[in-house]
């Protein structure tokens, strides 16, 4: 992965990006602010609809909740994506050798791969909920919050690696 995320670090060089990120006092802290703002979305969003889907809050119907959440965490994770890359392009270089960032990279992948599996699956099926949910459904929203919550911890964890 390190070749791929150095000639993305190169890229975002070429074209402004990285010097730009680097050039001044105010770009990282915002860039950073705004990383967090978007976890809390896509978290707080989608990590209700995951808790709604284990078993909390049974009163409350999924399709609902779904439709009122899912956008703020798809938001969020635009914001985090959008902010992500200008925190790389200030420290491309080191990032791209970075074995966390690596692993941070693969679980936000994995989380793509199995949100997009559990709509697949069962965006269909939320109306027809009204009380129990497939064991399998369960497992996947419980996979969810981890590998979000595993994704914000690697985030973290990249300073002190």
């Amino acid at each position: 992965m390190e070749p791929l995320l150095t000639a993305a670090a190169t890229w975002l060089d070429a074209v402004g990006v990285g010097p730009w990120a680097r050039g001044s006092a105010m770009v990282y802290p915002v860039a950073n602010t705004l990383h967090l703002l978007g976890l809390v979305m896509l978290v707080g969003g989608i990590g209700v609809v995951d808790l709604r889907v284990i078993g909390l809050w049974r009163t409350l119907p999924i399709a609902a909740l779904s439709s009122a959440l899912t956008p703020i965490a798809i938001g969020g994770l635009f914001v985090m994506a959008a902010s992500g890359t200008i925190l790389f392009a200030a420290d491309g270089d080191a990032l791209a050798r970075s074995q966390t960032f690596a692993r941070k990279l693969i679980v936000i992948a994995l989380a793509l791969a199995n949100a997009a599996a559990f709509r697949l699956l069962w965006r269909a099926k939320f109306d027809v909920w009204r009380g129990a949910v497939p064991g399998v459904a369960r497992a996947m929203a419980a996979l969810s919050l981890t590998l979000w919550l595993t994704a914000g911890a690697l985030g973290r964890w990249i300073a002190y690696s």
